[in-house]
């Protein structure tokens, strides 16, 4: 390993992890192929302050909460929009790396999440001519084929490609589902000039599949009924009729120049569009006349969001006798822009979607389709523009002192076409970072900091018949981290309080919402990864958290629901480095995940609390040739990893064995 790791999501600037007075994180390729990871929230499952997948194995999105709130998702440092169920989702196989930024982030990226920043980066062209073909199978049908391709275009070399391709195809967790997709990323990169690079950058996915509906009722699964357990492969959707269809395109590049010693610029620019055509039904609440039954709902979502991002970076270095400086200067504009026709069954005449389904024994096909004089036709524009300047000061190669400062200007409209109606806002925002570190001879880091976020939504506000006013997050973080002389590897350790202001609060009575609540979350965090000896190294860490929300209609503060106090784990790679087993690895992780609670709205017990435990073994046949295993909750824990009124099994025994061929 190497033990200076570098980041640029925490600072926007690259610095190495332990001079950061933030706290972050990084898995690398290395890491994400040893595991074999398949979806952005499975890289991050041995990552302090990270909860994974909370609504189980989930084929329409990636979900993360990062200290209690959900994260903003980057691709190469430009904005992934999540607008409702248009969410983009990542192909792992075309990543280098994902870094994690934790707390808010608005000083140096806008509006966005409380929990921070999950920043995946493409693989880029290589200097090198270098190559993989990987072939991949698994149980519930799993079939994967992947190419990658990368390395010099000309005999000097000044301009490099890489060339990534993929095609998968599964079974979903649930009886009755599937999907399919496909994956390709070029990109090209020119040295204009000894100062000038030029890196072009795309990528298209698709995907086909019958939604995972895992909404299950607590009845069923947390609570025991005279039937017995809803089995967890139970689909209480409508597998003939549900589809998600979603395609994404994205172009863009990045300009990087250097002015002098002391100067250089980048630029990046990203245009992204994602296409969804998705019918998904799901199980609302248990029939009052029959016990075993459920009432449906359905969603239904036909449209198109286009995004588009530029972000200008200006950053001065220069040294001047004790003071070592780095100035970052920012100027971006972000513009998202959302039409479509959508149907939500609860804002229809019935209410429901077709007749009650049994949950014990369904059988499907009882339904009505969509009326169509019930789709509303809705268009939503939000355009943020930001300015944004940062100063790391370190003295005598000691302190580090770092400030930040933000302005950004937010205009959102969200249309109703079929009705008519409008609504438009204007929100301005300042937001503010600072932080103070101490670099000790003997590897020691002590630091504070203090950072600032702000959401901005786009619903709208019975309470004012306009559009909500801006979430407002801030965050005091105390923390140590340790990279002692002559160790292969990192301790870090962070305490944080982090509160959310503005939050939304569901009058019991009438369900409407008013912004009148506040969530708090405070905890700590605890990561290491280490080489013990030459083949051994560990990776490990411990999160507490304590949640709480006053969110709860009058019934006063109370810890919120979804978050676990305690997640802890462990992973363990041995590399057999000589003798008659060299070229073998073993690899075995174990992860905990404490008691949550449901919604505190709603009279469910606690979730239990769960233990699993991940398996990998691979062998270099020769310097190209490698085989591979990976296993994933070994013992096959039937577990429910989180409830919101819903409950959501967590993903079964997952299998995959793979033969890769580098060149």
């Amino acid at each position: 390993m190497d033990p200076v790791v570098v980041v640029s999501t925490a600072l926007r600037i690259n610095a190495p992890l332990v001079e950061t007075p933030r706290s972050a994180s990084v898995v690398d390729r290395q890491e994400l192929d040893t595991r074999n990871v398949q979806s952005l929230d499975e890289s991050l499952r041995y990552r302090s302050g990270v909860l994974s997948a909370p609504y189980g194995n989930d084929n329409d999105a990636d979900w993360l909460f990062v200290r209690g709130f959900e994260a903003s998702t980057y691709l190469d440092d430009t904005r992934l929009y999540r607008d409702g169920y248009y969410a983009w989702t990542l192909e792992p196989f075309g990543l280098e790396r994902v870094e994690v930024l934790k707390g808010p982030a608005s000083m140096l990226y806008g509006e966005g999440y409380p929990g921070g920043v999950v920043n995946a980066i493409s693989k880029r062209p290589t200097a090198e001519r270098q190559g993989l073909f990987e072939l991949q199978a698994g149980n519930r049908d799993h079939r994967q084929i992947g190419i990658d391709s990368s390395g010099p275009l000309t005999r000097a070399g000044d301009v490099r490609y890489r060339l990534v391709g993929l095609y998968k195809e599964r079974d979903g967790e649930l009886n009755g589902t599937d999907s399919e997709r496909y994956y390709f990323a070029p990109s090209l990169e020119i040295d204009v000039s000894e100062d000038t690079t030029l890196t072009l950058l795309g990528s298209i996915k698709h995907d086909d599949a019958v939604p995972t509906n895992g909404f299950f009722m607590p009845y069923g699964t947390l609570v025991d009924t005279p039937y017995g357990k809803v089995d967890r492969r139970t689909n209480l959707g409508e597998p003939g009729y549900d589809r998600n269809r979603h395609t994404q395109t994205s172009l863009g590049y990045q300009l990087e120049h250097r002015f002098n010693d002391t100067w250089s610029y980048t630029q990046n620019l990203r245009w992204s569009r994602l296409d969804l055509d998705l019918r998904s039904t799901y199980a609302n609440y248990i029939d009052p006349t029959n016990d075993r039954n459920v009432v449906r709902g359905l969603t239904y979502r036909d449209g198109t969001t286009d995004s588009y991002a530029l972000d200008n970076r200006f950053v001065g270095h220069w040294r001047s006798g004790r003071f070592d400086n780095t100035l970052l200067l920012g100027l971006d504009v972000q513009r998202h822009e959302y039409s479509g026709n959508e149907f939500d069954s609860f804002n229809s005449a019935a209410g429901s979607f077709g007749e009650p389904l049994d949950m014990f024994s369904p059988v499907y096909g009882r339904y009505q389709p969509i009326d169509p004089n019930e789709i509303d036709y809705r268009e939503i524009d939000k355009t943020q523009g930001g300015a944004y300047a940062q100063h790391r000061l370190k003295i005598d190669d000691k302190w580090i002192f770092l400030g930040s400062v933000r302005y950004d200007r937010v205009k959102t409209e969200n249309a109703n076409r079929t009705s008519g109606e409008t609504l438009e806002r204007t929100d301005n925002n300042t937001s503010w970072s600072g932080g103070v570190m101490y670099l000790a001879d003997n590897g020691l880091a002590p630091y504070v900091s203090y950072a600032e976020s702000f959401e901005v939504l786009t619903t709208y506000d019975p309470a004012t018949g306009g559009l909500y006013r801006p979430l407002e997050g801030e965050q005091w973080e105390a923390g140590l981290k340790y990279t002692p002389p002559g160790f292969d590897g990192y301790l870090s350790a962070a305490v944080f309080d982090l509160t959310q202001r503005n939050s939304l609060v569901t009058n019991p009575d009438t369900f409407v919402q008013t912004q009148a609540g506040e969530v708090q979350s405070t905890g700590l965090e605890l990561e290491g990864q280490a080489q013990l000896t030459e083949g051994l190294t560990l990776t490990a860490s411990y999160t507490y958290t304590d949640a709480t929300t006053d969110e709860t209609g009058g019934q006063g503060t109370q810890r919120a629901g979804i978050i676990p106090r305690h997640i802890a784990s462990a992973w363990l790679d041995y590399d057999f480095n000589q003798g008659p087993l060299t070229g073998l690895s073993l690899g075995a992780g174990v992860r905990y995940v404490g008691t949550s609670t449901d919604d505190p709205r709603y009279d469910t017990p606690k979730v239990p609390s769960y233990t699993l435990v991940d398996a990998m073994a691979s062998y270099d046949v020769d310097e190209n040739w490698r085989l591979q295993l990976n296993v994933n909750n070994l013992t096959d824990e039937d577990y429910i990893s989180a409830c919101n009124y819903w409950c959501y099994y967590g993903e079964s025994r997952s299998v995959i064995g793979s033969v890769a061929y580098r060149w």
